[in-house]
């Protein structure tokens, strides 16, 4: 009888939560397609009010460009999430615009980072979909243009390139701007067979990790002609440094490269022993002294919130959930998260919320490798915040204060390509994206491993 009665337990236990499991999915899927229906909206916004132009201002209905001339980096940022998402027409459209209708002969100088990961990596995710030879053409072109930067005394970028001279200007720069290359470049590499960029991204990464400390760890800010550390002696992992970081790591899941490898294991190392701290039960990732790894300032900043993912894709699942923790209390703590919050002050230091993705990938990263239904649950509630206090009549936009969530008209171009990509894979069933054999750039463009052949990738990158 007891045995019959414990057999009756276990089968109601199993029925519940296939049932439960059931409606978790289905709820799932549901949030799935409103993401995608927000999107669509959001970028039928942009086509109406900014097309042309780099970035959509939802509330006054108008555009901005980020220099003289547009490099309609909205739409070429937007692109792999639009064809993820099976929006056909609106991914055609763009691949059109960008093959036959825009040049990068513009007579400005642009940000060698910001331009890396929105236009050089976004169209070489058009190119890796679409296969067509034109849209590889005007990424050999743009990394061409962007190459020029990195002719300096210590193969570091410089802030600042001119698309048409290649004249360049900014000698100070920060270690993400300095070292986030090797990953488009990597790939830009691989599509034209010819070394030269992945050689100069990786020669700017060696050049920042060469100079580090005694004790292992890198400063914030350098300078490319001398190599020199300036301004303070802090170190993090947060905003200015973070992809840095992010693409070593990510260099040797594409391409196995071990050099690359070795620098990310002394790095993550150093990262590990002197920056977590613990601070009334919660791990935080604050700022350290680069010499001593002595405390400094109990700083965070909303970018920080990505390397939960980067722990967890490296292994370190552990430390990756307890510092997820950390980002979704600090997430309740106003509704959205402040750029830049003091975690012993309690205290928001800069109170904007610009859409960003960083906390929303890290849960879409740890629901895959945890199958834990309450990541799902984290980026719910992350979605119906930004749906309460970021949605405006014709797409979404950044809140100038989360304290107040007084809104402010502008839509960053990484809301489409990352924020909504996230979201939509969170919620969409496993079936919808292999995520084992995809690597995202920090700009969340996703690369197929599986195209990257191990000893064609070792020829055409000069590994």
């Amino acid at each position: 009888m007891k045995i019959l009665f414990i057999t009756f337990l276990l089968i109601l236990f199993w029925g519940c939560s296939g049932q439960n499991d059931n409606q978790n999915t289905q709820a799932a899927a549901s949030l799935a397609q409103q993401v995608k229906q927000e999107a669509k909206r959001s970028w039928d916004a942009y086509k109406k009010y900014a097309w042309g132009h780099d970035v959509l201002l939802p509330i006054s209905k108008s555009y901005k460009d980020w220099y003289e001339q547009s490099l309609h980096i909205s739409p070429i940022d937007a692109y792999s999430t639009i064809k993820l998402m099976g929006l056909e027409d609106d991914a055609k459209y763009i691949e059109n615009y960008v093959s036959d209708s825009i040049s990068f002969n513009k007579d400005i100088y642009v940000k060698v980072f910001e331009v890396n990961i929105r236009i050089l990596g976004g169209l070489l995710a058009m190119y890796e979909q679409t296969e067509n030879p034109k849209v590889l053409k005007q990424a050999e072109d743009f990394g061409n243009r962007m190459l020029k930067a990195f002719d300096s005394k210590t193969g570091i970028p410089y802030y600042w390139v001119n698309l048409k001279t290649g004249a360049v200007k900014g000698d100070t720069i920060n270690v993400a701007e300095a070292g986030s290359y090797t990953f488009e470049m990597g790939i830009l590499s691989y599509y034209t067979q010819n070394p030269v960029y992945y050689q100069a991204a990786k020669k700017a990464t060696k050049a920042v990790f060469d100079r580090r400390s005694e004790i292992g760890l890198i400063g914030e800010i350098i300078n490319v002609n001398t190599g020199e550390w300036v301004v303070s002696n802090d170190t993090h992992i947060g905003a200015g440094v973070d992809s840095y970081y992010e693409y070593m790591y990510k260099s040797v899941l594409m391409f196995g490269d071990p050099e690359m490898q070795e620098v990310w294991n002394a790095s993550i190392a150093a990262i590990e022993k002197y920056i977590p701290e613990e601070f009334e039960g919660r791990l935080w990732y604050g700022h350290v002294d680069k010499d001593s790894g002595k405390k400094t300032t109990p700083q965070v900043t909303l970018y920080d919130a990505f390397f939960p993912a980067i722990l967890a894709v490296s292994g370190h699942l552990n430390q990756a959930e307890r510092l997820q923790q950390t980002w979704d209390w600090l997430w309740n703590q106003y509704g959205l998260e402040p750029m830049v919050y003091n975690y012993k002050e309690k205290k928001a230091t800069y109170p904007v919320y610009d859409l960003n993705p960083e906390i929303i990938e890290s849960a879409y990263y740890l629901y895959h490798f945890t199958k834990d239904e309450k990541y799902r649950k984290m980026a719910e509630k992350y979605w119906q915040d930004i749906l309460k206090y970021c949605r405006t009549d014709v797409a979404f936009t950044q809140v100038k204060d989360v304290q107040t969530m007084e809104q402010n008209d502008y839509m960053a171009t990484f809301f489409f390509a990352e924020t909504l990509k996230y979201f939509y894979l969170i919620f969409s069933s496993p079936e919808t994206f292999d995520f084992d054999n995809h690597v995202f750039s920090t700009e969340a463009h996703p690369f197929q491993r599986d195209k990257f052949q191990p000893d064609q990738v070792k020829i055409r990158l000069g590994i």
